[in-house]
C-alpha cells in the first residue's frame, strides 16, 4: 500500500510540474528568453555594419579592441558590438550568417556556461562570438576539440574570420613536440588543440627548468567543444606523465600464470551465504573478489605462507591485476594487440589511444596475458585529472550537442550550467522504440534483415555498435549478405572523417563503434531526403544515455528527415548486467517464439532505468576520483607555486637558504635528541661534526663546539659555522651566476623530491581501500596520511637543498662555468619529450654508490653529463652524498 501511495504522489508531482510548465515555461525556457532579448540587440547593429566596407569594419573591431585593453571598457561594455561584427565578417569570409539561435549560443558561452546545441546546429560557427570577444584583452584564448584533425581543420576554417579580425591562430597538435613552434602557437590569440595536449603542456612547462622554456602563458578562456565527451568520459582517467621504476617484471608472469590456474565461481545469493569457486567477478563495480579457497591456492602456486603480508604485498597486487586482465578485460573490446602491444581502445569513442596505458600494473598483466613484451612498469612523475586542469581558467565554457543528462554533474563539479539552445529548424527525424529480442544472435538476425531491406531503396544506414569485436562480427554477416559497406573503429581510424562524411550518401552502410567520428557533419541530398533521410541503426544501447543520443543525433541535422531504432537483447552487457529481472519476466510470459521480439515503452523504460544505475555508478567513480586528486591538487599547486618562483628571474634565494640552513641544523639536533634544556656541557659534540661532515661535506671544528655550554649558542655556533664556510666557497662566483647556481641546484631538488613523494602517493593510494575494512574511511585516512607525506616533503626539501649546496665544491672559474653549463644540459635533457629521459633525472642527484648495476667504472664518462671520466666527477675520493664532487 505504501509502495503505491509514493508511486501516486510522484505521478502527481510529474503531472504537477507539467502545468506549471505549461503555463510558466521551464528554467530554460525563461533563460533562452532572455538571452534572445539580448540576440535581438545585436541583431538590430547588423544593418550598420552591413553598410561599411571591410577596412571600416576592421578599423571599427581595432577601436574597440584598444579600448579594452587599455582598459577603458570591458568586454561586457563591448558585446553587442563585437557579437554584431563577427556576423558581419562570418558573412564576408565564411559566407556563414550566425542564426539568432547561433548568438545566444554565443552569449551562453560567454557567461562561462555549456551552450547544448543539437548536431549540425554550427557550433563551431558559434565559438567565434565568445572567442573573439574574449581574444580581445590579449590573455590568450583556448578552444579544444576532441581530436587533432577537429583542432586542424577548425583552426583553418575559423582562422580565415580570426585573421581577418586582425588576430592570431595557433594550433597544437599531437606528436609535434617542437617547444619553439608550441610556445608561438599559445602565443597567437586563440589557440587550438586537444585536452590531452593542453593538460600535458601544463604538466612539462611545470617540469622545465627556465620561465622562458614554457610554453603556455597563463589559462583565461576556454571553450571545450564536445564537452561531455571531455569532461565526463574522459575525466577517470587522469593526465600522467611517467618515467621507469625499474622494477622486475617477472612478478606478472608468474601472477598471470597463478590467475589462469584458478577457477571461477558465483558470488552467493544471500549476503550471508559462501561464495564458491577461487573468485568471484563483480562486474556491476568491475572488480575480481578472491574467496578464502583462491587465497590458499594462490600461496600453494606462490610458494608463500601469507599472501596479504607485508612481505607479499607485491604478490598479491600483481595477482589482483592478472585476475583483472584474464577476467574482466576483453582483447577488441578494451583493447586490442597490434605490432607486439597492447593498445587501449577509448570506450567512449572506439578510438585507439596511443601511447596511453593502464596504470599499477594493470597495462603488465594485460601483456603477460596476451604473451608479448612486457614493458617496463612506470612511476608518476607528474599528473593531474581533467577537473582540475580546467579549473585553473579564469572562465570556462563548453558546447556539446548532449549535455542535459549530466547537468547535475556539470553543476557540482565544475559549477557550469546547462543551457539547451533552440534549434534554428524543427527536429523531424522519428526515435521509434527499441526492439528487444531473447538472444544476441536473433537480433543480430534481425539487423541484417533490417538492412538488407533498407539498402534495397537505397536510404543509408549508419549502424552504431558498442565494440570492435561487435563491429566485426557484423562486418563479417554483412560480406556473407554481399552487402557493401564501410566499417570505422580503432583498427581503421585513419579514413574516420571521409567515412562519416560518406555515411549519408544513397545506398551507403556504414558501421561506427560508438561515438567514433564526433565533429563532422553528415549531409544528405534530395534524393536520400525523398527515401527518408540517414537512418540511425543502434545495436546495442551504451551505458550512458549520452552516447545513444549522440549517435541518434547523427540524423536529422538541419531540418532534415530521418529515423533512429536501437535493436537490442537480453544477452546484451547492460541488460544483463544491470537490467531488472521484469524485462525477461515479460519475455517469457509471452512464450515469444525465435527472433520474435517485444516493443513497448514500458520496455524502452527499464532500459533507460539500467542506464541510469550505470550512470550514477559513473559519477561515483568520477567523484571518488576528483575527492582524492583534490587532495593532490592543493599539494601539486603549493610545489607548482614554489618551482615557478626559483624560475623567477628577479627572486633571491638568499633569505631561504640561511633560513633552510637554519631548520637543517634544528632538524639535526633534534635526530640526535640534543634540545633545549639538555645540559650542553656533557653532550659529545662528535656525533654532531660527524653527521654534518658525512652530509655536507663540512668539517667543524670539534673543540671550538666543546667550549660551548649553551643550546642556543650551539645552534648559532654551527649555523654561523656553515655560513662562513659556504660564503667564502661562494665569493670567487659572479653573483648572477651564483644565483643561477643556487636556482638549479633547488630546482633539481625539488624535482627528485617530488617524483619520490608522488610515488609514496601512488603506494598509498592502492592500498587505502583497505583500511574499510578496519571501519575507517578511506578517503578521511588518506587525507590525514598524504598531509603527514607532504609535511615530510617540505622538511626534506629544505634539508636536501642545504645538503647539496653545501656538497658542491669548484676550484676553478673555468670549473664553475663547466659545472653550469653541465647543470643546464641535464635539466634540458631531463625535459626531453621521450618520457623515459625523465628518469635520468633521479640518477643526476644520486651518488655513485646509488647507481646500482649500472655503477661505472673510473675511466668510464661520469653518467651526470658533465663530459668528465668518472674518476674526476661523481668518482672523485669515493662515494659521496650530495651527488657532485667536492
Amino acid at each position: 500500500m505504501l509502495i503505491c501511495a509514493v508511486k501516486i504522489l510522484k505521478l502527481r508531482f510529474e503531472m504537477f510540474k507539467k502545468v506549471i510548465h505549461g503555463i510558466f515555461g521551464t528554467k530554460n525556457d525563461r533563460i533562452v528568453k532572455q538571452y534572445a532579448k539580448r540576440a535581438a540587440q545585436i541583431s538590430a547593429l547588423e544593418e550598420n555594419y552591413a553598410s561599411m566596407d571591410d577596412a571600416t569594419l576592421k578599423a571599427e573591431f581595432e577601436a574597440l579592441r584598444a579600448q579594452v585593453r587599455a582598459g577603458e571598457k570591458s568586454t561586457d561594455d563591448v558585446l553587442n558590438e563585437v557579437f554584431a561584427i563577427v556576423r558581419e565578417a562570418g558573412k564576408r569570409v565564411l559566407n556563414m550568417r550566425h542564426f539568432d539561435v547561433q548568438l545566444i549560443g554565443g552569449l551562453v558561452l560567454n557567461d562561462g556556461a555549456i551552450a547544448e546545441m543539437k548536431t549540425g546546429e554550427g557550433k563551431t560557427l558559434v565559438a567565434t562570438l565568445a572567442v573573439v570577444l574574449n581574444a580581445m584583452e590579449g590573455k590568450g584564448v583556448h578552444v579544444v576539440t576532441v581530436n587533432d584533425y577537429l583542432a586542424k581543420r577548425d583552426a583553418a576554417q575559423m582562422g580565415e574570420l580570426y585573421e581577418f579580425l586582425g588576430l592570431s591562430t595557433g594550433v597544437i597538435v599531437g606528436g609535434e613536440y617542437d617547444d619553439a613552434k608550441r610556445k608561438a602557437a599559445y602565443a597567437c590569440d586563440i589557440t587550438y588543440g586537444t585536452n590531452n595536449e593542453f593538460g600535458f603542456d601544463y604538466l612539462r612547462d611545470n617540469m622545465k627548468f627556465s620561465a622562458d622554456e614554457k610554453v603556455q602563458r597563463g589559462h583565461h578562456f576556454v571553450i571545450v567543444d564536445e564537452v561531455d565527451s571531455i569532461l565526463i568520459d574522459e575525466a577517470r582517467t587522469p593526465l600522467i606523465i611517467s618515467g621507469p621504476t625499474n622494477r622486475t617484471l617477472d612478478g606478472y608472469i608468474k601472477a598471470n600464470e597463478v590467475a589462469r590456474a584458478m577457477i571461477r565461481g558465483e558470488a552467493p545469493a544471500d549476503p550471508k551465504g559462501k561464495a564458491t569457486g577461487d573468485f568471484t567477478v563483480d562486474e556491476k563495480n568491475r572488480a575480481v573478489l578472491i574467496t578464502e579457497a583462491g587465497i590458499s591456492k594462490a600461496e600453494k602456486l606462490f610458494g608463500v605462507d601469507n599472501l596479504y603480508s607485508l612481505e607479499n604485498a607485491v604478490l598479491s597486487h600483481y595477482l589482483d591485476q592478472a585476475l583483472k586482465a584474464n577476467y574482466l578485460f576483453e582483447k577488441d573490446v578494451h583493447y586490442v594487440v597490434r605490432d607486439g602491444q597492447v593498445i587501449i581502445v577509448d570506450e567512449f569513442t572506439g578510438r585507439l589511444s596511443e601511447g596511453r596505458r593502464f596504470s599499477e600494473g594493470l597495462h603488465q598483466a594485460l601483456e603477460a596475458k596476451e604473451g608479448v613484451q612486457i614493458q617496463e612498469e612506470s612511476q608518476t612523475l607528474a599528473d593531474i585529472t581533467f577537473q582540475n586542469y580546467f579549473r585553473l581558467y579564469e572562465k570556462l565554457a563548453g558546447m556539446t550537442g548532449t549535455a542535459q543528462t549530466e547537468a547535475t554533474e556539470f553543476s557540482q563539479i565544475y559549477k557550469l550550467e546547462v543551457v539547451s539552445i533552440p534549434t534554428n529548424v524543427p527536429v523531424i527525424r522519428k526515435d521509434q522504440n527499441d526492439l528487444i529480442y531473447k538472444t544476441e544472435r536473433e537480433k543480430f538476425d534481425a539487423v541484417i534483415n533490417e538492412i538488407k531491406r533498407l539498402n534495397s531503396k537505397g536510404q543509408p544506414v549508419l549502424v552504431g555498435t558498442a565494440s570492435i569485436e561487435k563491429s566485426e562480427k557484423l562486418h563479417e554477416l554483412l560480406v556473407k549478405e554481399n552487402i557493401a559497406h564501410s566499417v570505422l573503429n580503432a583498427k581503421n581510424h585513419e579514413r574516420e572523417a571521409q567515412i562519416i562524411k560518406d555515411a549519408g550518401v544513397k545506398g551507403a552502410v556504414t558501421i561506427a563503434t560508438n561515438m567514433a567520428g564526433r565533429g563532422v557533419d553528415i549531409r544528405i541530398d534530395d534524393e536520400v531526403r525523398a527515401l527518408g533521410g540517414l537512418y540511425i541503426l543502434g545495436t546495442e544501447r551504451h551505458e550512458s544515455r549520452r552516447i545513444d543520443n549522440q549517435l541518434r543525433g547523427r540524423s536529422g541535422r538541419q531540418g532534415d528527415p530521418g529515423e533512429s531504432r536501437f535493436f537490442l537483447s537480453l544477452e546484451d552487457n547492460l541488460l544483463r548486467i544491470f537490467g531488472s529481472d521484469k524485462i525477461k519476466n515479460i519475455m517469457d510470459r509471452l512464450g515469444l517464439k525465435d527472433g520474435e521480439h517485444i516493443e513497448s515503452g514500458m520496455v524502452s523504460r527499464a532500459v533507460e532505468n539500467a542506464q541510469k544505475k550505470v550512470e550514477s555508478l559513473h559519477f561515483e567513480a568520477r567523484k571518488n576520483i576528483l575527492e582524492y586528486d583534490d587532495v593532490a591538487n592543493e599539494q601539486r599547486k603549493t610545489i607548482y607555486k614554489y618551482r615557478n618562483e626559483l624560475l623567477d628571474p628577479d627572486y633571491d634565494l638568499k633569505d631561504k637558504i640561511i633560513q633552510n640552513r637554519e631548520e637543517y641544523i634544528s632538524s639535526v639536533l633534534e635526530e640526535l635528541e640534543i634540545f633545549d634544556g639538555v645540559n650542553i656541557k656533557e653532550v659529545d659534540k662528535f656525533p654532531i661534526v660527524a653527521k654534518i661532515a658525512q652530509e655536507t661535506g663540512e668539517v667543524l671544528e670539534n673543540s671550538e663546539l666543546e667550549k660551548v655550554d649553551d643550546f642556543k649558542e650551539l645552534k648559532e655556533k654551527i649555523i654561523g659555522a656553515l655560513a662562513v664556510s659556504y660564503e667564502n666557497k661562494m665569493a670567487p662566483i659572479d653573483p648572477q651566476q651564483r644565483k643561477s647556481i643556487e636556482k638549479m641546484l633547488y630546482l633539481q631538488i625539488v624535482d627528485r623530491d617530488w617524483r619520490e613523494h608522488l610515488y609514496q602517493m601512488d603506494i598509498l593510494k592502492a592500498g587505502i581501500g583497505l583500511r574499510g575494512y578496519n571501519h575507517k574511511d578511506p578517503l578521511t585516512e588518506y587525507k590525514k596520511e598524504s598531509y603527514n607525506l607532504f609535511m615530510e616533503l617540505v622538511m626534506r626539501l629544505k634539508s636536501d637543498s642545504i645538503r647539496l649546496l653545501h656538497s658542491i665544491q669548484f676550484k676553478s672559474q673555468e670549473e664553475i662555468e663547466a659545472e653550469q653549463r653541465a647543470m643546464q644540459e641535464r635539466m634540458e635533457s631531463s625535459n626531453a619529450k621521450e618520457l623515459a629521459a625523465a628518469s635520468t633525472n633521479e640518477a643526476q642527484l644520486k651518488g655513485p654508490d646509488e647507481f646500482g648495476d649500472k655503477k661505472p667504472k673510473r675511466n668510464d664518462p661520469c653518467p651526470c653529463g658533465s663530459g668528465k671520466k668518472y674518476k674526476d666527477c661523481h668518482g672523485k675520493g669515493g662515494p659521496k652524498k650530495g651527488g657532485f664532487a667536492r
